[in-house]
């Protein structure tokens, strides 16, 4: 028995006629009525009663209509269901994102904008730094993310650039200095302060370029404590115990006790990319990039 078997006697069911059958499926009548004969052969039962006046549906054949229509109807949404799945219409897409890039701009638009073109795709996020980012990636634990790229892209990667950050300052309230918020802030004048940073191991990338571009300036920051996290560290900002250099993306959730300052003498850009496998196959993925691109 094969599903051919099932669609032409649903057919000429339908029709209670082989020849309107076979005219719908523009296959012969002969043909129609071999296949017929060879599934009631295989069933053991009669299908159709067949007189001068036409076909008619046996009992058993009626009950084995309706159960024959829910299959194929199952068997067609199945197909629908898979078709969507490999348009990238639906199925699921796991994404990282950097903590501080969720706040604002490019990436919760993106977030918003494909959940709501897309709402039978399911989006699972996930809160990593860029290196943690690119390793779950790579072990296809994920299947693209958005990270801070400084260094080289690991062999079998793509990027699509977003945008660019810079660096600012993070002060305590309760320091109370006096400057002009307006005006960018001279790091110089923070000598012997005490600042809080993050361990090297987090982003080795970050960590070596921020301190590389603080010595080219003149500057040597006093590193009280380390927190993994910026918003870790801006929890220890809010607290006096130091300032920190932080992503600007921090902007658009300022801590009640910090104070911001663009800086005069000090800048470290953080590219923000999309990055996923070359060789990643989820057509929601695909999709997703697409959207990105608008």
């Amino acid at each position: 028995m094969e599903l051919r078997h099932l669609r032409y006697f649903a057919a000429v069911a339908e029709h209670a006629s082989m020849r309107a059958a076979s005219e719908r499926l523009h296959i012969t009548q002969p043909a129609i009525s071999r296949q017929i004969q060879d599934l009631e052969e295989e069933l053991g039962f009669a299908l159709f009663t067949r007189s001068p006046r036409g076909l008619r549906l046996t009992p058993a054949g009626d009950s084995y209509l309706r159960d024959i229509r829910r299959m194929l109807a199952a068997l067609d949404a199945a197909g629908a269901s898979a078709r969507r799945v490999a348009d990238g219409a639906a199925g699921q897409l796991r994404l990282g994102y950097v903590e501080n890039t969720g706040w604002d701009g490019v990436v919760p638009q993106a977030l918003q904008r494909f959940q709501a073109e897309t709402p039978d795709v399911s989006l699972s996020l996930s809160t990593l730094n860029s290196p943690e980012q690119f390793a779950a990636i790579d072990q296809d634990a994920l299947d693209g993310g958005f990270v801070y790229q400084l260094g080289p892209l690991p062999d079998g990667f793509n990027a699509l650039p977003l945008l660019t950050q810079d660096v600012v300052l993070a002060l305590p309230r309760a320091w109370q200095i006096e400057h002009d918020e307006a005006q960018p802030f001279d790091l110089r004048a923070l000598a012997g302060r005490p600042f809080v940073s993050f361990p090297r191991a987090v982003y080795p990338e970050y960590h070596d370029r921020l301190f590389s571009a603080c010595q080219q300036a003149g500057i040597w920051l006093d590193v009280v404590q380390e927190q993994p996290t910026e918003a870790a560290m801006l929890s220890l900002v809010c607290a006096g115990v130091g300032a920190a250099i932080v992503n600007a993306a921090n902007l658009a959730r300022p801590p009640a006790q910090v104070r911001f300052y663009r800086l005069r003498n000090l800048s470290v850009p953080l590219p923000l990319c999309f990055v996923w496998k070359q060789e990643a196959g989820n057509p929601a993925l695909a999709r997703f990039i697409e959207a990105l691109k608008v």
